[in-house]
């Protein structure tokens, strides 16, 4: 099924088939399970069932192009795109000649098997990871375990066990390709669905934690602040999934209508009556994310969109509020990793 949405700001969307979120408009920020992307751009974002999708302006233009379950048992290469390993999962759209004939038609339920098939190919192109395909099918086999035994208290020396006959140490595999330790993976797992415990029932945080496996609720508490940096109360306040309050909503529109004059993190505390402290605090706690950073997306956003129409490079600098050229040069570079120049070929 094909469905072409206007984004509600900050409403969660959740995932309930696997889905394809192609975005056609919009600009901003995008939060998948509680984190926060800016870089979204020229992407095909693939979800999973359980997964939700949240638009922090009201900008956004999307496509959901869902799939029948059948796809999941094709072949176990579709995991790739779907179960997402430490990150968001996606393929390079603008690098994708197919995956892009595939998009630019409207009707293609034919051709689901195929736009998956092509997908599936750039995704292994791309190697995120840097792995071959027999160690992702050893990652992914991990995850699988992972995500249904995590309530069971698996551990490190429990997930090894399940993967002794095989050729390849899972520890060094995971550290090696994905950067984390196995341990951390299970806590990632954990604590994600820990957040969207508090987030989307109306549980107890003493009931949540003994669901979860701890037998010590306090222990649930100090465990959480530990990984997340707030207590479970705090979170479940501050993601604010029921009333859906307008603060990332003024705030967004602020930087929308201001960045190209104004780049100073106190001129939007005094807008939203706000000290830059509270201001920083509170974009943190409810979006995951810097003020700074909300500021120098959109800037750079603005930027990329006056380059590729092409607007010289002096003139781009002087409208986005920057002295001098060299200026925003260093700053496009730093932020981009590539040179206004370069971007404009």
């Amino acid at each position: 099924m094909i469905k072409k949405v206007k984004a509600d700001v900050n409403k969660v969307y959740f995932i309930e088939q696997y889905t394809l979120v192609h975005i056609l408009e919009g600009s901003g920020i995008i939060q998948v399970d509680f984190k926060n992307y800016s870089n979204w751009n020229d992407k095909a974002i693939y979800l999973n069932k359980g997964q939700y999708i949240k638009f922090m302006s009201d900008d956004f233009l999307v496509r959901f192009i869902e799939f029948p379950d059948e796809i999941m048992f094709n072949s176990k290469d579709v995991r790739v795109l779907f179960k997402h390993l430490i990150s968001l999962g996606y393929i390079n759209f603008d690098e994708c000649i197919d995956c892009q004939k595939f998009l630019s038609t409207t009707i293609f339920n034919e051709q689901v098997n195929s736009l998956i098939d092509v997908s599936t190919n750039q995704w292994y192109w791309q190697n995120p990871f840097q792995a071959t395909k027999d160690e992702y099918q050893v990652i992914f086999d991990i995850k699988d375990v992972i995500d249904t035994e995590f309530l069971n208290q698996i551990n490190t020396k429990k997930l090894s066990a399940h993967f002794n006959n095989l050729n390849f140490d899972i520890r060094h595999l995971v550290k090696d390709k994905l950067g984390i330790s196995v341990s951390n993976l299970i806590h990632k797992k954990q604590i994600d669905e820990d957040k969207k415990q508090l987030a989307f029932t109306d549980k107890s945080v003493k009931e949540i934690a003994y669901e979860q496996g701890f037998k010590d609720p306090g222990y649930f508490n100090r465990f959480f602040k530990n990984k997340v940096g707030q207590t479970p109360k705090e979170f479940r306040d501050n993601f604010d999934y029921e009333y859906r309050d307008q603060f990332s909503q003024n705030l967004m529109e602020l930087i929308q209508l201001f960045h190209r004059e104004e780049h100073s993190l106190s001129f939007y505390a005094d807008k939203l009556n706000m000290s830059v402290n509270t201001l920083s605090k509170k974009v943190t706690q409810k979006m995951n994310v810097t003020l700074g950073q909300l500021i120098r997306h959109e800037i750079i956003f603005s930027a990329k969109k006056m380059l590729s129409d092409g607007v010289n490079i002096k003139e781009t600098a002087f409208s986005l509020g920057f002295e001098e050229p060299n200026n925003f040069s260093s700053f496009f570079s730093k932020y981009t990793g590539i040179s206004p120049s370069s971007f404009k070929q």
